[in-house]
Order: structure tokens, then sequence, then C-alpha cells
């Protein structure tokens, strides 16, 4: 595990979402779990420069290291950054960095990396959405410069924009998002489904507001299983996002933390034992983030920790299934899967 709280020192303001308890609870979601004594905490870590720019615009890394510098500032109507901004962030990027390099000594175990603040909705040269890296993106290019082949799940109620627009014409990056339609950042449609060099890498699966955990699970089955089955990929990203959770105060869908235990297993299943890292996203509301990362660590290692029964009844087959034709469309207009398959 990676998690530095005592070193957060990312101030988004009285009030804001967007706050360093969402890493405190957590944690004690691992504790409630009883879990404490399984889990292994990795050295503090920055990203370094080279690695971010693997995916991050070097102008925008200045202009944004500058501006913490000058004592911080608003960058758009949600996003903030303070004094302290920048190596917070640097220390979110490198502990994703830290956990893959972790997993990929040991050879076993799973790895969450609870650092604030999140990364999918920043893109190569903008921040937003509370993001200024874009740190499942930046452990994603590392490791395709060592010749992996990453899946990335992004479950974020939000539609993780950044990392799409990132690896839209990579072909060893397979990215897949479920969000609620409509909601912010208003990306996302079916038929987004990768450049000219990818496509078919990128799959969006849009829902409905209410959707329950039962429409997920029918998702991965129907719509990921098959696309990794092509891909074959060697890691697991999540993009862990608790807001699609039923008490989150920003959005509508219906899950629990029980669905998301079910979801972090079928990923778990997706790659070879040792290779999946889960980043923490959004989550505002801080008890439903503290059952949800205790269920998902429990179910990935074994545990019975089990809060909430996972949900059933939502609407959003009809938009799975539209989903899943559009992914087949867009493999069948490129002459089958992509060079990167």
């Amino acid at each position: 595990m990676s998690a530095s709280p005592e070193l957060d020192h990312h101030l988004t303001g009285h009030g804001h979402p967007e706050r360093p308890e969402r890493v405190v609870a957590a944690l004690e979601g691992v504790g409630a779990a009883g879990l404490g004594d399984a889990v292994v905490r990795l050295p503090r870590r920055e990203a370094t420069r080279a690695e971010l720019l693997r995916v991050h615009d070097g102008g925008y890394l200045e202009r944004l290291e500058e501006l913490c510098a000058a004592g911080g500032g608003r960058l758009d109507p949600d996003t903030v950054a303070s004094p302290g901004s920048w190596p917070t962030a640097l220390t979110a990027a490198g502990g994703a960095l830290a956990a893959v390099d972790a997993l990929a000594e040991a050879g076993e175990g799973v790895a969450l990396v609870a650092h604030r603040p999140p990364g999918h909705h920043a893109t190569a040269d903008q921040a937003m959405g509370f993001c200024l890296l874009n740190n499942v993106a930046v452990a994603a290019a590392a490791l395709v410069e060592r010749g992996e082949r990453p899946l990335i799940v992004d479950w974020d109620v939000h539609h993780g924009n950044g990392t799409q627009a990132i690896f839209w014409d990579q072909p060893q990056v397979l990215y897949m998002s479920t969000h609620q339609w409509p909601l912010y950042p208003g990306t996302g449609a079916a038929q987004a489904v990768g450049g000219p060099a990818a496509r078919g890498l990128t799959v969006n699966v849009p829902l409905p507001p209410g959707a329950t955990g039962d429409v997920l699970r029918y998702c991965f089955d129907t719509v990921l299983a098959p696309a990794v089955e092509l891909f074959r990929p060697t890691w697991a990203l999540v993009s862990a996002g608790f807001d699609a959770h039923r008490a989150d105060p920003l959005a509508d869908l219906g899950l629990s933390a029980g669905d998301f235990a079910d979801l972090a297993r079928f990923v778990a299943g997706l790659v070879p034992a040792g290779r999946l890292v889960l980043v923490l996203e959004g989550g505002y509301d801080l008890p439903a983030v503290t059952a949800s990362v205790g269920s998902v660590v429990s179910a990935l290692l074994g545990g019975g920790f089990r809060p909430e029964k996972p949900t059933s009844g939502g609407p959003g087959r009809d938009m799975v299934d539209r989903a899943r034709q559009a992914h087949e469309r867009a493999l069948e207009a490129a002459a089958g899967p992509p060079t990167g398959w």
C-alpha cells in the first residue's frame, strides 16, 4: 500500500468535497477489515520529471509547479492548487509507480494507492475535475515503456476523460470506463472507441442514474471480458473511484461496498497474479469510502469483511448492450483487432 496522509499538503479550501479526510477514510477501511497486519506500507516516492513527461506536457508541468510555488490558485471553477499541492501531487503519481515496482519485484500481492489529488480527469496539458497529475496514466506509461500491456479499468462515476485522451491512439493500452451519463465532464460516449492506431482499445459504457451493481457485473461479463480476451493484458490498473456508491453526494449511481468488492475480484482474475494496482480516484462520502475500500481489500486478500451486500434491480442493461455493440462495430470497421491486440 502506498499512502502518506501525514505528507498531504494539497489544501482545497473549506467545504471542498476533495479533501484530505478522504485518504484517512480509505485507510480506516483497511483497518475496519482487520487487515492492518497484512499490509506493507511503501516508502514515499515522488514521480520524476521524466516519468511525468511520458504523459504530460512539459510546459504544463512548469506552469503548475510555478503556480504552487507562488502560493497556488484556482485552475478551473472546481480545481484549486495550494503551495503544498505540487509535492503532494508528485507523491500521488509516485505512489502509483512505487506500487508497480513493488509488485513487479515481489511477483505476488495486490496494491492500493491511497493518495490524493485524484488524477483521471487530468489531460496532458490541463488540470480539471479536482485532478492535477494523471496518476494512473503515469503508471500505465511506465509499464508500456517496459514492454507491458496494461488494462485500465475506470469505475469512477465520472468518465476519465484525461486518461482516455492520453491513450486514445496508444495500441498498447486498453482503457475501459463505466460512468454515469449524463454527468461531468460530458465525455465518454459509447461511440468513442479509440484513435486510428487503437480502434476498439477505448471502451466506454455510459450508465443511467440508479444503475446498480448487477448492471456493472453484467457489463464486465459481456463487454470487458471479451475485450480482455482479445487484448491479453499483462497488468491491470484500476481508477478506483468510490463515488458510484449510492451514498455519494455528487452523483446518482446505486452501488454498494459489496459491489466494489465483486468488481475488484473480477478484475483481479483478468491478469496474472501480482499484477493489480488500485489507485484512489473520487469518492466523497467518507463512510462509503471506508466501507468500500475495506470491502475491496478484504475481497482481494481473501477476507470476509463486507458491511454492505451487492445491489441489483437498477436500470442500464440496455445501455451496456449498446456499448457492446458499439465496440463490436469498431472492431469490424477496423477489419479486426488493432495492431496492439
